[in-house]
């Protein structure tokens, strides 16, 4: 079994995988781009906006950090991304405030902190604004960083662009509300003058200290938030003089604050990263021995089961296997349906339940359920009389 967890900062949601304590070889394999693919898929998977993998470390730090898009490609670097595996450790480690990670990225050393309130610091590092280094095959401009005029479908944008460990190409525009971001932004995404293609980010500026941005993310398509790409939107918009070192970034889910900071010239990245939930998929051994437990057993194999496995509602114990029927998985031989309907282990449970249904009235059963949540409720709080 694959155990994940799901994670999202501010909308921008991730499927997490704890490889710490395995072999490169064992955590990293079969997770190829079609599995990618089908994982975050929102109508046949889990949902998601990409996969990570907390990893041992290759390069001197704490872990290593793989990031990948729903499209199964592979990115250097991913703000909210780096959020989210953050408070993943924490939760899985037991850490509290204060607790920093060395973290290995392609894009370099990233170093998350968790505050006390739980939202996470992360220090980004410097920026890219050299052509080469973004890339970009824009000329480096007036304002210190890879500058130029793109035209588009009849329309003429002046960009800006900036690297955070990957590439971003920012658009200042007067009116978000009124902008096409499906027209442009994959246009701008697969643009020649980014030869690793970009994350694209149209930006209006509200005050000195305050921007509000809508995102195209490169593999991913329009995502509610992207944590390098506010980064990189607040470093462009000061260069061009539009706003301040400092910033509250406005993102579809929700607001981050940024810091480029003089002294160091590192941005300086605050938000949040909150669980969603847990979850396990079948591996493929797991299938192939409920199926042969099936076959064994004389039973008809059901059709091929999913690949994604659902977990009991929380809190709901699943019903006691019969004895015949203790070999079978049920919840991957029978994702399909019963395989042993001869001898189904909650055949008669399910006979309870039909005859209940058959000999109920609606306000029967209303009344059933109110007396039982009463029952439930006094026996929580010790009683009647007693004082809570």
């Amino acid at each position: 079994m694959l155990q994940f967890s799901k994670y999202q900062g501010l909308g921008n949601d991730f499927l997490l995988i704890d490889g710490r304590l395995a072999s490169q070889q064992d955590s990293e394999a079969g997770l190829e781009p079609e599995l990618v693919r089908q994982l975050c898929d929102r109508r046949f998977g889990v949902g998601g906006d990409g996969v990570i993998l907390a990893l041992p470390s290759q390069a001197g730090g704490e872990l290593r950090m793989r990031i990948f898009n729903a499209d199964g490609s592979e990115p250097e670097m991913c703000g909210n991304g780096i959020r989210c595996l953050a408070r993943f450790l924490a939760d899985r480690d037991g850490d509290g405030p204060g607790r920093r990670w060395q973290v290995d990225t392609l894009a370099g050393r990233i170093v998350p902190e968790l505050l006390a309130d739980g939202s996470i610091r992360v220090d980004m590092g410097p920026p890219f604004l050299d052509p080469a280094t973004v890339p970009t095959t824009l000329p480096l401009g007036a304002a210190g960083l890879p500058q130029g005029d793109l035209h588009l479908d009849g329309a003429v944008f002046a960009v800006a662009a900036a690297g955070m460990g990957n590439p971003h190409v920012v658009v200042p525009v007067e009116d978000l509300a009124d902008f096409d971001l499906a027209r442009f932004g994959p246009q701008l995404e697969v643009h020649p003058s980014f030869p690793a293609k970009t994350n694209v980010h149209f930006v209006q500026v509200l005050a000195p200290d305050h921007l509000v941005m809508r995102v195209w993310e490169r593999g991913a398509g329009p995502t509610l938030a992207c944590g390098t790409g506010a980064c990189a939107a607040l470093v462009a918009c000061h260069c061009l003089g539009l706003v301040e070192r400092r910033a509250r970034v406005d993102l579809p889910g929700g607001p981050l604050q940024i810091h480029w900071d003089a002294t160091t010239g590192h941005v300086i990245m605050d938000g949040p990263a909150e669980h969603v939930f847990d979850g396990s998929i079948p591996s493929a051994e797991s299938v192939h021995e409920a199926r042969r437990q099936a076959a064994e057993a004389g039973v008809k194999p059901a059709a091929p089961a999913s690949e994604l496995a659902a977990s009991p509602t929380p809190g709901e114990a699943p019903p006691e296997p019969s004895p015949a029927a203790e070999t079978i998985q049920c919840a991957v031989a029978c994702v399909h349906g019963c395989i042993r309907p001869d001898a189904c282990s909650s055949a008669e449970a399910r006979a309870k339940v039909a005859a209940l249904l058959a000999g109920n009235s609606l306000d029967d059963l209303v009344a059933i359920a109110s007396n039982s949540l009463e029952s439930r409720l006094r026996s929580r709080l010790g009683g009647p009389g007693e004082a809570g």
